[in-house]
Formats: structure tokens, C-alpha cells, sequence
């Protein structure tokens, strides 16, 4: 059991930072005989003196100096958990979970975790990466609170939320840049494909054309584009991850006798819409804000 309160260690504060009694009284708007009783008390509850009066300034023993600084720390701590237990009275959540496919838009994404990290500093994000059928799921295991996925699960409803387009891109030097024709599905099928495997651990699923003898298998949307970009295959990627290194001609869209850019819908599901609190709403609104319409 604490001999002394929180309330005895910030008059102490107090009376250090302001340079006496009478001044720490005037800042706190507390009477100069309730700051004196509660060091005091706080003294004599410590066995050890904090404070020494030289005139009419306080001024610290060693003792009180070692002391003052863990007082420090023990007051904003406390301080802290006052501003969670305020936040959490208001309906605040502790915490979220948000599953998101790599196909998403990453720009988007980090400026709404930036504008939620500001206006909620107190709940905590958690950001988990899936490929294909992972984010649906962690929703159907209750490990997410809500995701964006390309996928929505049997029993769940999506709100479609953003389009993204696939497009086959090999490095500028690549064999399938220099045929000087269309590429045709039989060039891809003698060349190297660079996939993402399914990050669903119980019934992982393909997409995309898989035609090729050679392939590289990866879980990283940046893996695949850097592989990519030391020419050592080819692959579909969303336009949303590879802006720079197509600007930068690092990557160059295959011409393909068929077009065979296509576009996903990405897809805002809840685990349960009517249980989402004000920071989850905020997050939600945050990404919306970011996308625009969907076409």
C-alpha cells in the first residue's frame, strides 16, 4: 500500500518548479498552508527530507533531487491514464484491428492512419497485410475489426470503396520488350512470372494468369516489384504500388496482343458495422476522403 498520493508528489513538483510555497500556491490556485501540509506529509510519510527553506525559496536536497525526478515520470504516467480512461468513457476504442489486401492504395492508406494516429492517440492500430483471400479470413476468424479486400466473405456485406488496375510489367530490357510485335500468351509461357502467394493459412486460393513453366513466388507486393525491376520476370501489378517506378521507366507495361489489364474492386467490410466507434468511423471516413468515388 502507497504511503503517499499522486496529489502529495505534484504539490512537491510544484513547489520546486515555482521556487517556494507561496508561489506554487498562486499557480495551483491552492491555499499556502495545503501545499505546506502536503509535503510535509509527504516527508514524513518518506522518512526523508525533500526540501530545505533557505529564506523564502525552497530549494532541493539530494535526496529530494533523486526523488523529484521519478516523481516526474509517476506523474505523467498517471497523467496519461487519465487522458485514456477520459477517451474510453466517451465510447473511444482501446483498440482496432484493420486487415488490408497490398493491392490498396499505401498513399491513401498512410495518410488516414496519419490524420487517425492525431485525432485518436490513444487507441491502438493494428495494420495487418494480406494477399488474396487472407484479409476475409482474419474477418471470418474475428481477428479483424474491419478490412479492405477484393474479396468479400460468404455472409458479409462490402462496400465497394476503390478500383484498382493490374497491369503486366517487365523491366525496359526484358525479352518480352524486345520482340518489336504484341506479346502473346505463348512468349509469357516461356518467360519467368513473379506471383503473391495467398496469405490465407486454411483455403488459399490463385488469381490471375498462372500460364507460366518459370516462377518466382513471393508475399511482398515490393519484393515482386524489385524483382521485377532486376528483370528477372514479368508480372501483374496494381497501378497503386508501382506510380513511381513506372514515371521513373523502371517498369514498362507489356504490349499484349489481348488487353490484358484488369481491374479489381476493393471492398470495405465490417465485422460488425453497429459496434464501430468513433476512431474506427474516423479511420473509415479518413480512407473514403482519400479514394474519391468509385467509378
Amino acid at each position: 500500500m502507497a504511503k503517499v498520493t499522486l496529489e502529495q508528489w505534484r504539490m512537491f513538483q510544484s513547489v520546486v518548479e515555482h521556487g517556494g510555497f507561496s508561489q506554487a500556491a498562486q499557480a495551483v490556485h491552492k491555499s499556502q498552508s495545503s501545499i505546506n501540509h502536503a509535503v510535509h506529509k509527504l516527508q514524513e510519510s518518506l522518512g526523508v527530507a525533500l526540501l530545505e527553506v533557505r529564506g523564502r525559496k525552497a530549494e532541493l536536497t539530494d535526496a529530494g533531487r533523486i526523488l523529484l525526478a521519478r516523481a516526474g515520470g509517476l506523474l505523467n504516467e498517471a497523467e496519461a491514464l487519465e487522458s485514456v480512461a477520459a477517451s474510453l468513457a466517451t465510447g473511444e476504442e482501446a483498440s482496432l484491428t484493420l486487415a488490408v489486401d497490398v493491392i490498396f492504395d499505401y498513399e491513401c492508406l498512410f495518410n488516414a492512419i496519419e490524420r487517425f494516429a492525431d485525432e485518436f492517440p490513444h487507441t491502438r492500430l493494428e495494420v495487418r497485410e494480406t494477399v488474396l483471400s487472407g484479409a476475409e479470413e482474419l474477418l471470418v476468424q474475428q481477428q479483424a475489426d474491419f478490412i479492405l479486400s477484393a474479396r468479400v466473405p460468404q455472409g458479409f456485406v462490402g462496400e465497394p470503396v476503390a478500383r484498382v488496375r493490374f497491369v503486366p510489367v517487365a523491366h525496359p530490357q526484358h525479352p518480352l520488350h524486345q520482340l518489336g510485335r504484341p506479346v502473346a500468351r505463348k512468349d509469357l509461357k516461356a518467360c519467368r512470372q513473379v506471383v503473391l502467394r495467398d496469405s490465407a493459412i486454411r483455403h488459399r486460393q490463385d488469381s490471375g494468369w498462372l500460364g507460366s513453366d518459370q516462377r518466382i513466388t513471393v508475399t511482398n507486393v515490393q519484393t515482386s516489384v524489385e524483382l521485377i525491376e532486376r528483370g528477372l520476370g514479368f508480372a501483374w501489378l496494381p497501378e497503386t504500388r508501382i506510380r513511381e517506378s513506372l514515371s521513373a521507366d523502371r517498369l514498362l507495361p507489356l504490349p499484349t496482343e489481348e488487353p490484358w489489364e484488369r481491374d479489381v474492386t476493393v471492398y470495405l467490410v465490417y465485422a460488425d458495422a453497429d459496434r464501430c466507434g468513433p476512431a474506427a468511423r474516423s479511420l473509415i471516413e479518413s480512407l473514403r476522403a482519400g479514394l474519391g468515388p468509385v467509378e
